[in-house]
């Protein structure tokens, strides 16, 4: 890879950067903290959302689209949610330029003031329940089930590719209900729905749990959320998906009819998932040959790269070529035939299995003689070689084994870096060897806080569906009746 590229072992940080970038993945922008989303990682995201959009509307939910502005006396009607967002938001304060009198540039305009300021939006909750109260009167009107694919800007300090940026892409649904049971429905549907994403399409093995109270999106009386475990043994929160309760009905005068005749508030909810997840592709799969991409993912499946000396040859593997593209792109796998006379055939090699192509075909003249081509699968490097006959089938096949290698690969190395710690000593050792820790809590904020500042761990999730377990806070020494889990992270 080069002297400028360390490996995972020597700097996985640096690793993650370099790759993101010499990948064609993303680079950074002119903007401070926003990013450039290449064609090659774009391709990828559009993969993520037509899969994930599918899944929505299975569900039922309908696609729209709220403004980017959004007022800024709307953050101060719910209290918890605008002290979750202040200080990461961005503010519009003129709305027109001039050339400056003295000739030296273009200035804000001093008399183009807004009256009231807008917040680029952090999150959407606010403009859309502003914008729900006209659209429900009665039971009649519910549920209301909207997703929208959108930007989003979040001012931070500290910014990396797809981790954390300043402005992200992602979809953010929001839902109306007549039941705070309907809500609570739709809240833990929408968590399956990622968790079934991350583990079939993303290939990652993910948790799925309910946050502490420190760690809830503000504004939520509950947030779950599906945490997964990255090469370097640090978490990263794959996706979230929030019981509001009534808190935004309220704060925005959301009322309506129900089936008694009364008037009460609405109950809702709002999950998304976001470019984050590129992140989470690369850092769960990727190697220190550059990425590893599971199939379904995979701008390209299949690249098919020619072996020859003369035009004659060419004109030959060409035509068997042309023939496995069609099979192949029948079944509907996206395939690449690299014929460019500009590169050899070795420089090609690399160049695909840097950038993640799953499964690459050679053809040669002795292949062509014999009937076969050499196939190699980018996830264990491993080549055999086939016969044309049936290849297509063969490839799928491929393609299935390799999604499913990634995610048994990614499962085996979180349950080998998941470990249980019963006393404060073990538990930092475990914390330092990189991974999961499932720890007994006392159940309070302060305990947590406290983990944090010495360690800086977290509690990712209390895992759902754990069973009860008597024990001792490995902190406090207080009572406990479930472990959680901690770890550092993302």
């Amino acid at each position: 890879m080069g002297k400028d590229f360390p490996t995972r072992e020597e700097n996985y940080s640096q690793w993650y950067n370099d790759l993101v970038v010499k990948a064609d993945l993303a680079e950074n922008s002119a903007v401070r903290g926003c990013m450039v989303i290449k064609p090659y990682g774009y391709a990828i995201w559009e993969k993520m959302q037509s899969i994930l959009d599918k899944m929505f509307k299975d569900t039922g939910h309908s696609n729209a689209y709220f403004p980017l502005f959004i007022p800024k006396s709307f953050f101060t009607k719910e209290a918890s949610h605008v002290e979750g967002f202040a200080k990461e938001c961005a503010v519009v304060t003129h709305y027109r330029l001039k050339n400056a009198e003295d000739g030296s540039g273009i200035i804000v305009d001093p008399e183009a003031k807004l009256e009231e300021e807008l917040i680029i939006r952090p999150t959407s909750e606010t403009i859309i329940w502003n914008t729900y109260r006209g659209w429900i009167q009665s039971y009649r009107d519910l549920p209301i089930l909207v997703n929208q694919w959108a930007n989003v800007v979040r001012w931070e300090m500290r910014t990396r590719l797809f981790l954390r940026t300043a402005e992200f892409l992602w979809q953010e649904g929001h839902t109306a209900h007549g039941t705070d049971k309907e809500a609570v429905e739709e809240t833990l549907r929408m968590l399956d729905v990622y968790a079934d994403f991350a583990e079939k399409t993303l290939a990652i093995p993910v948790i799925k749990g309910v946050k502490t109270a420190n760690e809830r999106f503000a504004g939520a009386l509950d947030t779950y959320c599906i945490e997964a475990m990255m090469q370097d043994g640090k978490a990263l929160q794959a996706g979230t998906s929030h019981f509001l309760g009534q808190n935004f009905a309220k704060a925005f005068d959301v009322k309506f009819t129900n089936r008694e005749g009364r008037q009460d508030y609405v109950w809702a909810t709002s999950w998304g998932v976001s470019t984050r997840l590129m992140g989470a592709l690369v850092m769960a799969h990727s190697d220190d040959d550059g990425l590893v991409l599971p199939p379904k993912l995979a701008p390209i499946q299949v690249v098919i790269v020619p072996i020859y000396k003369t035009d004659e040859q060419l004109a030959a593997i060409s035509a068997v070529a042309d023939k496995i593209q069609a099979e192949l792109k029948a079944k509907g796998v996206s395939v690449k035939y690299d014929d460019r006379d500009t590169q050899k055939p070795g420089w090609k090699f690399s160049e695909y299995e840097f950038k993640g192509v799953p499964v690459r075909i050679a053809i040669g003249p002795r292949d062509l003689e014999n009937g076969t081509v050499e196939v190699a699968r980018r996830d264990t490097k491993e080549k055999s070689v086939m016969h044309i006959t049936d290849l297509s089938i063969k490839v799928e096949h491929l393609l299935e084994q390799i999604q499913s290698n990634l995610y048994n690969k990614a499962l085996n190395f979180r349950d080998t870096h998941t470990y249980k710690a019963d006393t404060y000593d073990e538990f930092k050792q475990r914390l330092d060897e990189g991974g999961f820790v499932m720890a007994h809590w006392d159940g309070t904020t302060e305990t947590e806080l406290k983990i944090k500042e010495e360690t800086k761990a977290t509690i990712r999730c209390i895992p759902m569906n754990q069973k009860a377990e008597e024990g001792k806070c490995v902190f406090s020494g207080k009572p406990s009746t479930r472990r959680v889990i901690f770890a550092r992270a993302y």
